[in-house]
């Protein structure tokens, strides 16, 4: 499936972060730590991606997108949003170069193998994705997510796990960096949801690890 979207990088172009190749930030300048609670954080670091415009269009053009379909109401509805996905160790090179440069990084940094890139394509305000959990916290006790987000900013939300109140709010987009890490995806929720304002297209590339950090407990399936 190709990806229609209306874009133009110019409109992302006014910070110093969009043009040029992709490159991450290895200073991680700006970085802060949000701490959710005692176990749960997230670390939010703005214009981390240098070049995301030029990412960005990469991945729009090259990338085997497809809408997945998700269960609703005992209904199968298709996913509001597109995705491509990878794994970092495939023999046959099938990983962007420009997306194994953002995982070496990350993984020197937060102590884990990241081993799985999901990009997904939020093509306007009525593409979303609802509260839920990564689902690696069904195998890892402490799973990292990062997230870089490309093209237009859009709200990104945190609630406690089994509550209904966002406490958390930020506005990634432009080459922002988030990284969940600890109990977040076991004890907290997160979620991009609609909007009826106009919005730009964006991208969010998450990337994750299949195999627990050193030290880090595997969970077991029953």
């Amino acid at each position: 499936m190709r990806a229609e979207v209306n874009w133009q990088p110019s409109l992302f172009d006014g910070s110093q972060f969009g043009a040029g190749e992709p490159r991450p930030d290895l200073e991680y300048a700006g970085l802060r730590r949000i701490e959710l609670d005692a176990d749960s954080w997230v670390d939010y670091c703005p214009g981390w991606l240098g070049g995301a415009d030029a990412l960005f269009a990469e991945l729009a053009a090259d990338a085997r997108w497809q809408q997945r379909t998700v269960r609703m109401w005992e209904r199968e509805l298709p996913e509001p949003r597109l995705t491509a996905g990878w794994s970092v160790d495939r023999e046959d090179g099938d990983l962007p170069v420009s997306l194994s440069a953002l995982c070496t990084p990350l993984s020197q940094r937060y102590g884990v193998d990241f081993d799985r890139v999901w990009v997904n394509l939020y093509r306007d305000g009525s593409d979303s994705v609802a509260w839920h959990g990564d689902r690696n916290r069904h195998v890892m006790t402490r799973p990292v997510v990062a997230t870089v987000s490309l093209g237009a900013r859009r709200r990104f939300l945190l609630r406690k796990r089994g509550t209904t109140k966002a406490l958390h709010e930020l506005h990634p987009g432009e080459g922002d960096l988030v990284v969940m890490g600890g109990a977040c995806q076991s004890d907290w929720e997160h979620t991009v949801p609609k909007t009826t304002k106009p919005v730009a297209p964006r991208m969010s590339v998450t990337i994750r690890h299949s195999q627990p950090a050193p030290g880090e407990r595997r969970l077991q399936r029953t």
